[in-house]
């Protein structure tokens, strides 16, 4: 009786193995003949013998299943094709995994495209982050998906999602750098990435484009980690964005980008000291950085160091003469002597000699800040250079520029 037992098994598990053979036979059948619908029931119906099923049909029920579902549901498709690739490299065959190959390269476009478009559209980051995603599963070597996938939840605030992306990125190691094949374009004359050096070097063979450059493009390490900290940030939790910054920099330490990251944050945390140090240390390492001074200025005049605040705008214009920004606060910071004398002319309201004297040092005090501020306005107009200028022009009774302004300020308004 035992031995009849075993018999009746194992004819069990022949006809278990026969159903399985048969039912991938019309699931393929169906896909050929465009029934995805019924290719999916059979496919379904299958799923609760994945795990015992015949190791020389799991492979094509892996690829079948990607090819059923396909871009009806590419999560599913995508799952689909990474047990397909790893199971076949399990048993050093790769019959499915190169035949999945173009099928993947269509999902891929699919679903990368989809996801393009939902995070150029602006409204939908959610969507696009969960399709960046599927597209990485879909190509795990094509880190950069994953990338914009951590990007698309930090936009979508879906926080706990990004900093897991950013995070495995960590793990994996990216940098995002990547070299870039460019030429010109003769019909356009605009510079254009070509792909790959293969493809640019035929364009220019062809006689379509010229000037062939090769660049490459900076690593996002630091980005990557300037995000993690943000994210800590946002969270409330301002020491693990601190840890996550410092222990960057102890692995880099003269990296500028890590420097401003964690001085940035300072600023979030309002600690202006800290901050100042460290764009004292960024300066050391690139001294020609204009930006750099600027933010100097920015916090001495916060903490009333007005002399030296004015230095470092002055430095900044130097490095970039067209520095609208920095022009227009070295007047302002030239202004904030203003307070005083306002302060001592309401003291001295029945001292008209006085008061005159202190009414042309105010004058005095509104030339001196003129030219800057004429100088923001030239480089870059906006409500603000305006309404200054028209103010001061008013005060050192200038009428026809003053008059000439006004009528620009009301049009700048409306």
């Amino acid at each position: 009786m035992k031995n009849q037992l075993v018999a009746l098994c194992l004819g069990f598990m022949t006809i278990g193995t026969f159903a399985q053979k048969d039912e991938l036979k019309d699931a393929e059948k169906a896909i050929k003949g465009g029934d995805f619908k019924g290719a999916l029931a059979i496919i379904e119906s299958l799923s609760s013998m994945e795990d015992t099923m015949d190791d020389k049909y799991k492979a094509q029920y892996y690829f079948l299943k990607g090819e059923a579902y396909g871009t009806r549901d590419v999560k599913k498709a995508a799952e689909a094709y990474n047990k397909l690739t790893a199971f076949e490299k399990q048993i050093g065959k790769q019959k499915y995994t190169k035949e999945a190959e173009p099928k993947l390269n269509n999902l891929l476009t699919f679903v990368s495209k989809k996801a393009i478009d939902q995070y150029n559209s602006g409204n939908d980051y959610k969507a696009a982050s969960e399709n960046f995603y599927l597209t990485y599963q879909l190509s795990p070597k094509d880190t950069s998906f994953l990338y914009n996938a951590a990007i698309s939840s930090s936009l979508a605030k879906d926080y706990t999602t990004s900093l897991e992306y950013y995070k495995k990125l960590q793990e994996l190691g990216y940098t995002g750098i990547e070299t870039v094949y460019y030429a010109v374009n003769k019909a356009s004359g605009a510079k254009e990435n070509l792909g790959s050096k293969q493809n640019r070097d035929t364009m220019v063979k062809l006689g379509q484009y010229s000037d062939p450059t090769t660049e490459v493009t900076k690593s996002k390490r630091a980005d990557i980690i300037k995000n993690i900290a943000y994210i800590y940030v946002t969270e409330g939790k301002t020491e693990e964005a601190m840890t996550a910054l410092q222990e960057a920099r102890k692995s880099d330490p003269k990296d500028i980008n890590l420097i401003l990251n964690e001085a940035q944050l300072y600023i979030k945390l309002e600690k202006m000291d800290k901050f100042a140090k460290l764009m004292e240390e960024a300066i050391e390492l690139d001294p020609n950085n204009p930006t750099l001074f600027f933010n100097l200025g920015v916090v001495n005049q916060n903490e009333k160091k007005i002399e030296e605040a004015i230095g470092y705008y002055k430095k900044a214009i130097e490095l970039k003469p067209d520095y609208a920004d920095a022009y227009m606060n070295t007047a302002v910071a030239i202004l904030a002597g203003e307070e005083a004398i306002v302060n001592e002319m309401n003291k001295n309201l029945s001292n008209n000699k006085k008061y005159e004297e202190l009414e042309k040092q105010q004058k005095e005090l509104y030339r001196k800040a003129l030219p800057y501020i004429e100088k923001a306005d030239e480089l870059a107009r906006t409500e603000d250079t305006v309404r200054s200028l028209m103010n001061i022009y008013d005060i050192l009774e200038i009428t026809d520029k003053a008059d000439k302004l006004r009528a620009i300020y009301k049009k700048m308004r409306e």
